[in-house]
């Protein structure tokens, strides 16, 4: 196999891994470090949507022990019986927009000068959301009911638009509703695992008649380099909201945002066009 092609899914594998689960948008990181990478046609969207697995089971990895308890006390555990209502409550909303309208977007927005105009406007709502007051309702994720999920629910829906961010939309729509940031963080981390799996093998049957044998190699580099990757993000995000607020990242997606309209009306980087 070509190492070049394999550099490139190594690099897009870190990408992906590194931005899935901080507010940043990995959807909007993929469209650009695929157009810089010139790594952008029908055979990439298949890689990138694949390799989106290799992320979410990092997440799986990390929470095993939770999630291996809300399984065994479905039915028997008021608090697993609590927990997964609500991210059945906070999933739905995104997963039928999502069948509504997924065409459409991809269609329309699916490309770097869209993606640059939502990482300034969603950097501008997280200056928005920590510099208001903050009341803390819920300090614990298992301390959450139905209608805070939901609320986040719909908060989610915001990033069907490429560039917004699913984390960052959940995170963020976390500490409107009343969340702590590690509560946030966590409910977001754990609402990326059906609605990403739902999403990638969705994503994966639709595409299936792109899928080739010859690119498991490629695809295998991209899923390890998302997982690992991916673990390191949860890890440091949880370590860093202990500590931080989200304005780091609201200022990295506004200057990112800033840089990508900037070349593209210079001339300096020959973004896709609409």
């Amino acid at each position: 196999m070509d190492p070049l092609l394999l550099f490139k899914a190594l690099i897009l594998g870190v990408v992906e891994g590194l931005t899935e689960f901080l507010p940043v948008s990995s959807t909007g990181h993929l469209i650009l470090f695929g157009d810089l990478l010139d790594f952008n046609d029908e055979r990439a969207k298949v890689f990138t949507i694949a390799i989106q697995l290799g992320a979410i089971l990092a997440v799986c990895w990390e929470y095993r022990g939770k999630i291996a308890d809300v399984v065994r006390g479905i039915g028997t555990s008021s608090a697993a019986n609590r927990f997964v209502v609500n991210i059945a409550a906070a999933f739905l909303p995104a997963a039928i927009l999502g069948l509504l309208f997924i065409k459409t977007i991809k269609t329309y927005l699916f490309h770097p000068i869209p993606v640059a105009a939502a990482l300034i406007t969603g950097g501008l709502l997280i200056l928005w959301a920590e510099r208001r007051e903050h009341t803390i309702e819920v300090e614990q994720v298992d301390d959450m009911d139905w209608k805070h999920a939901l609320k986040i629910g719909f908060a989610q829906c915001l990033a069907l638009i490429p560039g917004t961010s699913r984390s960052g939309a959940t995170i963020i729509g976390g500490l409107f509703f009343g969340l702590s940031r590690k509560a946030a963080a966590e409910f977001s981390f754990f609402l990326a695992i059906p609605t990403m799996f739902a999403a990638t093998f969705y994503d994966l049957f639709k595409n299936r008649e792109l899928l080739d044998a010859n690119d498991l190699g490629l695809i295998a580099v991209g899923f390890v380099a998302a997982f690992l990757s991916a673990l390191l993000a949860v890890r440091g995000l949880l370590r860093f909201v202990s500590n931080h607020d989200f304005t780091v990242f609201a200022w990295y997606r506004i200057v990112f945002g800033i840089v990508i309209l900037a070349t593209a009306y210079t001339g300096v980087i020959g973004w896709s066009e609409i």
